[in-house]
């Protein structure tokens, strides 16, 4: 699962939560995806070899294999969210870390925070919310929907464990 509980670093008597989205193309995949549809955009082009033609057609080629670059480039770089919630004794604080660098934060009396699960209400399917200091903030929202379900019981377990 793209999140997992670990003890904090920075307060012993706290827990973190960190979420992150999948990330289905891991660098050296996107080496090896980009290297053999480099080759096989090649193999139409060894008749060619010698002639004007190929010279006409190669741009082409290479602008579809940069698109290719571009698009899957931008899908990672898209997907560079993460989330972090702590849970102490007496705080629980959410923060979030948008693809462009900026930061997001909530923070409540943890005996006032409350998990919700959106069903059918929210953007996505089994919408996972928390709520507290006046404020309702997602958590999760890139996660899918088995892994939104798992989470929401995971976070009502360790919000009634104060």
């Amino acid at each position: 699962m793209p999140y997992n509980w670990i003890a904090s670093q920075t307060r012993p008597d706290a827990q973190e939560l960190h979420l992150w989205p999948h990330q289905s193309l891991a660098p050296k995949g996107f080496v090896l995806f980009i290297g053999v549809t480099f080759g096989m955009l090649l193999i139409p082009l060894l008749p060619l070899l010698g002639s004007v033609v190929l010279w006409g057609i190669l741009p082409f080629l290479m602008a579809a294999l940069a698109g290719i670059w571009l698009a899957l480039n931008r899908s990672r770089r898209n997907a560079q969210i993460m989330e972090v919630l702590t849970l102490s004794d007496e705080r629980a604080h959410l923060l979030r870390r948008n693809p462009r660098g900026d930061v997001l934060e909530w923070d409540c009396n943890r005996y006032w925070a409350k998990p919700s699960m959106h069903e059918k209400d929210g953007p996505v399917p089994h919408y996972v919310t928390l709520s507290g200091n006046g404020r309702e903030v997602e958590i999760g929202a890139f996660l899918s929907e088995d892994e939104r379900v798992a989470l929401f019981n995971e976070l009502s377990r360790a919000l009634r464990q104060a």
